[in-house]
């Protein structure tokens, strides 16, 4: 039998969750998982290693910054490196990722430097990398917003004869990325109906952490969100979020068969957000502490540390080398954040569509009038 399952069974409880590495590090044999991570070395599984490492010391830097007055907003990853460090190396190059707003890691695993992503929570530009060349659409901050426009962009590709063609190196899918609290939106069953009569080459990824900032995911669903998507009859299956080697094994294998032709896939990743939905929110009203405990237990870093510990595949040197590495990005951050300068304001009427719009000029010259007047103000004042 797939993982992948089509079926939903007669309890919610008999939804199996599947995962590779326990808590514990025991490493928990899957047929199916295993071969889809069998090419993956030592030397691999430490770069995921140091990979979380370092997008968690950026993540808890940029909480930091924003309580110091240098962003608007920050919305932390804490606690969800795993799901995403997995899912974002699990794409091949040519795909087309589409995040929300927390996405850090699967920046990170894209080649994006988190300065990118600091000026758009700073408010002081739209974005600082190319989505095309990254083949990363931005942060979308719309709930929900990433399925159909993930959606949209997959079959484009079947219109451009870049999906089941049999080439790897040209056969093309989409990762749309979702919390649990946007796949209760209108606009994921948007994309799920077109994804599954198109049978677009979209996977559809949901980190299920717990929380839709305060409203838990028990509220929202009485069964696995795994089960929503097979109502579409688009194969899906829940795995331990914060087992970075089953994540990334799922999306390897949903992705490939999204290229292959096989249609959408949707994958619910079991992990739990360790800080507050963002900056301005205190979880400490809604959720207990016993709750943070409990999945402190679970976290995705020392899982994988343990789990390499007892492979000899890594050793305290090591770990120590990243936890240096990791604090060198976080100070990094600190100074390129203080350097960051201010836009000149009018930017912000750039790149509204992409071509020149009539009431786009029209309010880029009224604002451009509205500045005049302070100027002549003051250019009075000095001359009095």
């Amino acid at each position: 039998m797939s993982v992948f399952r089509t079926t939903i069974p007669q309890n919610a409880e008999d939804e199996p969750l599947v995962r590779l590495i326990a808590p514990d590090g025991t490493r928990t044999p899957h047929e199916e998982l295993d071969a889809a991570v069998a090419h993956l070395t030592g030397e691999d599984l430490r770069r995921y290693y140091r990979d979380m490492v370092m997008i968690r010391a950026a993540d808890l830097e940029a909480t930091s910054l924003q309580r110091q007055g240098q962003l608007g907003l920050w919305a932390s990853a804490l606690g969800q490196e795993g799901a995403q460090i997995g899912a974002g190396h699990a794409a091949r190059t040519q795909d087309y990722l589409v995040p929300t707003y927390r996405e850090h890691g699967i920046a990170w695993a894209r080649g994006i430097e988190p300065w990118r992503l600091l000026d758009v929570w700073r408010g002081i530009a739209h974005g600082s990398y190319d989505p095309y060349e990254l083949r990363t659409h931005p942060y979308m901050l719309v709930l929900g917003a990433q399925a159909p426009q993930a959606v949209g962009y997959a079959m484009g590709l079947q219109r451009d004869g870049l999906v089941g063609t049999g080439d790897d190196e040209s056969d093309t899918a989409v990762l749309a990325l979702f919390g649990d609290g946007s796949s209760s939106e209108g606009e994921v069953s948007e994309g799920f109906t077109f994804a599954a009569s198109f049978q677009a080459p979209c996977v559809f990824f949901t980190q299920n952490n717990q929380w839709a900032i305060s409203v838990p995911t028990s509220v929202q669903s009485r069964v696995p969100l795994a089960q929503r998507s097979r109502g579409w009859g688009i194969p899906s299956v829940r795995i331990d979020g914060n087992d970075v080697l089953a994540v990334y094994g799922a999306v390897r294998l949903a992705l490939d068969a999204a290229r292959r032709g096989e249609g959408p896939r949707y994958i619910e990743a079991l992990t739990y957000r360790m800080a507050a939905h963002t900056t301005s929110d205190d979880p400490t009203r809604y959720r207990h502490s016993t709750e943070e405990e409990e999945w402190a237990a679970k976290d995705p870093i020392d899982r994988l540390r343990t789990y390499l510990e007892a492979q000899d595949e890594i050793d305290e040197a090591f770990v120590t080398r990243c936890d240096e590495e990791g604090h060198d990005l976080a100070m990094a951050l600190h100074h390129q954040i203080h350097a960051m300068a201010d836009p000149d304001p009018i930017e912000m009427f750039r790149n509204v569509y992409a071509d020149p719009h009539p009431l786009v000029e029209a309010e880029r010259e009224e604002f451009v009038q509205f500045r005049a007047q302070f100027e002549d103000e003051t250019t009075t004042g000095e001359e009095r």
